[in-house]
């Protein structure tokens, strides 16, 4: 039985997860992390999509991407393909390195992309990786909060409008909303 068709629309914003085979780390060191955000600037430029938010955590990844057109699937493919080739070529592995495809949610709301921000930010602290939000080299939360340059793909100005002000109001307004999270939750 063939497998359904992912949900793909023009203009469409998604949180698009994908986690290693039997749940194994697909960031081993800081060159893996380093090569993947290289692959996701060099994707969103050959396809004009817009990141919102990134969380890279050990063994999966969290995006939150809009698609200009209806080229989810493909985008993720090129993604996913691109990183495992670099992935098993440098550690001279062979074989999956992804768990299936990629697993994808239509935002439908500003909340919810509001929501995925506070959770990809909290997402490593959740699992013990750090303390504070800031500390996770490998998220948007750090760039969104004004904290260091965002890379090339990361629109933070579509998170941080949201909290009103000046850029430095909204970026506090935003560090203010992480922080009042509710206390532990799964990562």
């Amino acid at each position: 039985m063939p497998r359904s068709h992912r949900h793909q629309v023009p203009n469409g914003v998604f949180h698009v997860t994908s986690r290693g085979n039997r749940r194994q780390k697909i960031f081993l060191d800081p060159d893996d992390h380093l090569r993947f955000l290289y692959l996701l600037d060099e994707l969103t430029r050959r396809r004009g999509w817009r990141g919102f938010g990134y969380c890279l955590m050990p063994n999966h990844y969290h995006l939150v991407f809009e698609t200009p057109a209806a080229d989810l699937s493909a985008g993720m493919q090129w993604l996913n393909g691109r990183f495992a080739q670099a992935f098993n070529g440098f550690h001279s592995f062979d074989g999956h390195v992804f768990q299936g495809r990629f697993h994808s949610v239509l935002v439908e709301s500003d909340w919810h992309l509001l929501e995925l921000s506070r959770y990809l930010a909290l997402n490593p602290v959740r699992a013990g990786l750090c303390v504070d939000p800031g500390d996770w080299k490998w998220s948007s939360y750090a760039a969104i909060a004004g904290l260091e340059r965002a890379r090339p793909f990361l629109a933070s100005h579509r998170v941080l409008k949201h909290f009103g002000g000046t850029p430095s109001a909204a970026r506090a307004r935003f560090e203010a909303f992480v922080a009042d999270a509710p206390t532990r939750m799964a990562a």
